[in-house]
């Protein structure tokens, strides 16, 4: 059976990332097609305590930015290791709902921290362990607010970010489907769902014949 690939998804808090990710994963299931879907940070025992540390500890409000670069780090260490390469070589399709590209932006464009530490700190946590696609869902300030706005739960300490810092995610993934085209790919995530997973199905399926080969579902 051809290899399955790596898949990730991408944006800032309200772009419909994680819902075209649990789209994907619905569509593979539907096809037959082994799969499993993870998430950073999280996606372990010990990745899930760190993004409580990180999104809802009642202590991390001081959280400095290098403090909070190396807990995503470590969270995405032990991913790679436990669950993504694992199940890579089990010849599954892996779909990540974050992954690296989140450091670069979020750590790096926003929190403006240095991007060659980033980048070495990147490649030490996940080897060669590089996604064969990322999509990256794109929505304006407006959209994204109105989205988080209408979730009946408690903001994290991510989303309690102020607008500017937002602003410099956004910026820094255009930036970042413009600089690595064969890998990201900016999808408008202001669309109807539906649409937007059709788009996302017709790219993958152009790319990898293992999923074009898929049952028409």
């Amino acid at each position: 059976m051809p290899e399955l690939p790596f898949i990730t998804f991408e944006g800032s808090e309200g772009s419909g990332k994680s819902t075209q990710a649990d789209r994907l994963a619905a569509r593979l299931q539907r096809c037959g097609i082994p799969y499993i879907l993870t998430r950073e940070p999280g996606g372990t025992p010990i990745g899930e305590t760190i993004r409580e540390l990180l999104q809802f500890a009642p202590h991390n409000s001081d959280m400095t930015s290098e403090t909070e670069l190396l807990l995503f780090e470590a969270s995405r260490s032990q991913l790679v290791r436990e669950i993504i390469k694992p199940a890579l070589a089990r010849g599954m399709c892996v779909i990540a709902d974050r992954f690296f590209d989140s450091t670069t932006v979020y750590q790096g464009a926003a929190r403006k921290l240095d991007r060659e530490i980033i980048e070495r700190l990147n490649a030490f946590a996940v080897g060669d362990c590089v996604p064969d696609i990322t999509f990256v869902l794109h929505v304006d300030a407006a959209t994204a607010q109105s989205r988080m706005q209408r979730e009946l739960r408690k903001a994290d300490r991510m989303e309690r970010q102020p607008a500017e810092f937002y602003e410099r995610v956004r910026e820094g993934y255009r930036d970042l489907a413009a600089h690595v085209p064969k890998r990201v790919m900016l999808i408008n995530g202001s669309r109807d769902p539906d649409e937007i997973e059709r788009e996302i199905w017709e790219k993958l399926c152009l790319r990898f014949s293992s999923l074009a080969k898929a049952p028409d579902v």
